[in-house]
């Protein structure tokens, strides 16, 4: 069965295989149907290895390979070597490596997944950047763990998967301020909301903006917005606000090919 999912021309390499997947093709019930990922949510563990193992399957490889953090919205990013189990899967936003064969994944459902390559030196990686880790640095940190595994910049490409979009983002003017005081630069990321204590804000353009700070130039968001997109995406705002008892989680992921 191939999965659907969403490619992107600056991951498309002949040493790299990557995708951005969507909520399709799973074997989960409400509300996670049907390809929910996330060994954090309440569906059952048969389903998430079910789903686990179709993403591995994919890229050829057992669901062992599939590798993914315990998410905790830090600024941490951690190399792996080599597959381990889901219980002593580390507390991190970030997986590097250069170990073919390795699936790294970042779980989302509504912030952004940014995938990352390097061909030319062979390594990639995988970032789960929500605003916390946006802000905080979890860019930044990623960026340091690849270039410690062999990347040079002008080699590296990243691509910001499916998150939510301005248009869905609607937070406080506090939370604008937070951005303000730690990075002057996010003012253009924020537009009014509809009432004056309201903003709407551009999750996907601030990761953008840090990647190319960094001094990036092969970089790019895929344009979609999770919240939104009902039938393609889950949603944690969406499931949120309507009162859901708990949503699905989508995986973005890229591997060396073996």
């Amino acid at each position: 069965m191939t999965l659907p999912r969403i490619l992107h021309p600056l991951l498309d390499l002949p040493n790299v295989q990557h995708g951005f997947f969507t909520r399709l093709g799973g074997v989960s019930p409400f509300p996670y149907e049907s390809l929910n990922v996330g060994q954090g949510s309440k569906d059952s563990l048969d389903n998430i290895l079910e789903n686990r193992r179709r993403v591995a399957a994919s890229f050829g490889q057992p669901e062992a390979r599939l590798l993914n953090c315990y998410q905790v919205h830090s600024k941490i990013a951690v190399t792996v070597d080599g597959p381990w189990p889901t219980e002593d899967r580390p507390e991190a936003d970030g997986l590097v490596t250069t170990t073919p064969g390795l699936i790294l994944g970042a779980l989302s459902a509504d912030c952004a997944p940014i995938l990352w390559a390097d061909p030319v030196n062979g390594v990639v990686g995988a970032c789960h950047a929500g605003w916390k880790g946006a802000l905080g640095g979890m860019i930044e940190a990623e960026y340091a763990a690849l270039l410690a595994k062999g990347a040079e910049a002008r080699h590296l490409r990243a691509v910001i998967g499916p998150c939510i979009a301005q248009a869905s983002y609607e937070v406080s003017t506090d939370y604008e301020d937070t951005f303000r005081a730690q990075d002057a630069d996010s003012a253009a990321f924020f537009i009014p909301g509809k009432t004056a204590d309201k903003r709407y804000f551009d999750l996907p353009g601030f990761c953008l903006m840090r990647l190319k700070r960094l001094g990036l130039t092969q970089v790019a968001t895929t344009g979609h917005d999770t919240c939104a997109e009902e039938a393609l995406f889950h949603s944690n705002r969406r499931g949120f606000l309507r009162q859901e008892p708990d949503y699905g989680r989508l995986i973005s992921a890229i591997m060396l090919r073996p």
